[in-house]
């Protein structure tokens, strides 16, 4: 169920990225890029629940990078040339097409696998609870909310193919998502004390994207059958037919495995660089607020210091893993699945190493990517519709921590955003005007101040920490109360220790304690722990000595 939950989200990203690719017109090898993302977010999964922050937390695509990445491509250096956008002087099997696509995907991959070192740095050196104190919701409010606002041309381009169908798309999404998401569908189960009974399953409220993507696509197969969508490829409403790209499926092999230099040596450039890190810092916040919210929904305790510098480390494997497989993103907690936590009340380890495990295959049998390659543009046009909306919500939603009454917070808020959409949107039509001489030097500003989360993300940051404020106005108060109820408990130990006993039982010399991503060994105030006299004389059955005084620590 979390590898269905996740679909939208991660077919999204490559779709997104092919245009600026050059592979608007080469749905086989988008279907590549869509194997290799399932593959890489298995893979991450499972090193996250084992080794990361140990929730049950799916690992994917990030839309936090597609912007850094979208203005790096957008360098005159990475353009797309004309001829690559006429399907008609594309060969896709052709030495110098695949050229063309595979050196810009190795730029990218380049850019991330440096970018996510930052990330490791960050995580398991402790510094992610140091910078927290520091970027609060108006400095989040902002970022996330420009990870998605710049997209609406790529969304509404997509989706005017044929707004017939995005509109139908968009309206599933709703019907299932808002209308529906309480009606309670009957479903047969085998198991417990009944054996073969009916249970009710929220079908609509857990997948409402899949249902309506499905759908959708239905009904455009049904109208390519009938021959009701012209077939003419420039007239309008031509890239709603499901046989445009039909013969990728026959094409698209079986099996196919991802492994790490496929599209050749990465390169990289400082532009990219820096432009990635800005997307890194986005996903860093937004996954801490993920581990929390997920801790809670699991009934677990709020994860300790160490768990969370562990799993934002583990983020930053799993980004340095996908730019090393050419995934053309990184990886970050799941907010999706964070939710069907709360619908599905399961909060079972192995069920997302199960879905993890499904990813992986996923990832290797070749005809599923080459299925999703196949959607209908105008179909995935009305699903980033909606999808970018949710996301611009989602960062907006921050700021019900903060006092909104106050003119300070509304200034800054307002003026971050206004900034984040203004200064791309003149940079983009005046890059000339930034000249200084020093080739990457303009490169690196122009990714910079076209990415519209960082502009905004930084204003906010920079006047949040300037103009005078009182905590509670600023809505830290709430935020450090949060992390404070995150003690070293002796439950919190036994959720979030490593497995097989490490930290805790083997590797506990003294110098890995200092580790800010180690399990501490103390028990925390008021929590029973374990018998000290036990531990001292090492009796088998796990008691002390009979009549010796039991103490605990």
């Amino acid at each position: 169920m979390h590898f269905l939950t996740a679909l939208g989200g991660l077919v999204a990203v490559p779709l997104i990225l092919a245009k600026d690719l050059c592979l608007q017109h080469d749905p086989l090898t988008q279907s590549y890029l869509i194997s290799t993302i399932f593959f890489v977010s298995g893979l991450c999964t499972l090193l996250q629940v084992f080794l990361g922050v140990r929730l049950p937390i799916l690992q994917g695509g990030t839309f936090a990078f597609v912007a850094p990445s979208l203005a790096m491509l957008s360098l005159p250096a990475w353009k797309c040339p004309e001829w690559t956008f006429n399907a008609s002087l594309v060969n896709t099997s052709s030495p110098e097409f695949t050229e063309e696509w595979q050196k810009r995907i190795r730029e990218l991959q380049g850019a991330i696998m440096v970018a996510s070192c930052v990330q490791m740095l960050v995580g398991f050196s402790g510094l992610i609870g140091f910078l927290m104190r520091f970027i609060g919701p108006l400095t989040i409010a902002p970022t996330i909310s420009l990870v998605a606002l710049p997209l609406f041309d790529s969304a509404g381009n997509n989706a005017g193919i044929h707004w017939g169908i995005a509109a139908m798309t968009i309206f599933l999404i709703v019907l299932f998502s808002q209308y529906l998401k309480n009606v309670a569908v009957p479903v047969p189960v085998y198991g417990g004390k009944k054996k073969c009974h009916m249970s009710k399953f929220y079908l609509f409220q857990v997948f409402p994207v899949l249902l309506a993507l499905c759908i959708s696509w239905l009904l455009c197969f049904v109208l390519t059958v009938t021959n009701a969508l012209p077939t003419a490829p420039t007239a309008y409403g031509h890239l709603a037919r499901t046989d445009t790209k039909g013969n990728v499926l026959s094409q698209a092999p079986w099996f196919r495995f991802p492994y790490p230099g496929q599209w050749g040596l990465p390169t990289i450039s400082l532009a990219g660089v820096f432009g990635i890190i800005a997307g890194v810092i986005s996903s860093m916040v937004e996954s801490v607020g993920d581990y929390y919210a997920c801790a809670r929904l699991v009934g677990a305790p709020p994860p300790p210091r160490h768990a969370v510098n562990r799993g934002i480390g583990i983020e930053g494997l799993g980004c340095l893993l996908a730019g090393a497989w050419g995934t053309g993103n990184g990886t970050t907690s799941y907010s999706e699945n964070v939710g069907a936590l709360g619908i599905t009340r399961v909060g079972s380890r192995m069920v997302m190493v199960a879905a993890g495990c499904l990813l992986l295959l996923m990832g290797v049998f070749g005809k599923i990517g080459a299925a999703f390659a196949t959607i209908p543009t105008p179909v995935i046009g009305g699903m980033f519709l909606v999808m970018f909306g949710v996301i611009t919500a989602v960062g907006i939603s921050n700021l019900q921590y903060v006092d909104m009454n106050s003119s300070r917070n509304l200034f800054i808020f307002g003026f971050s955003i206004y900034c984040g959409l203004a200064i791309p949107s003149w940079v983009n039509n005046n890059s000339e005007k930034l000249q200084t001489g020093i080739l990457q030097l303009d490169q690196v500003i122009q990714v910079l101040l076209t990415t519209g989360m960082f502009v905004g993300g930084f204003l906010g940051f920079l006047l949040d920490n300037t103009i005078p404020g009182s905590l509670e106005e600023r809505g830290l108060l709430v935020w450090n109360q949060i992390q404070e109820e995150s003690e070293e408990t002796t439950k919190a130990l036994e959720v979030y220790r490593l497995p097989c006993g490490i930290g805790t039982k083997s590797c506990t010399s003294t110098c890995t304690q200092y580790l800010p991503f180690w399990p501490r060994l103390e028990a925390g105030k008021g929590e029973r722990g374990m018998n000290l006299l036990a531990c001292l004389f090492q009796d088998p059955s796990g008691e002390p000595p009979k009549g010796a005084t039991e103490t605990k620590l």
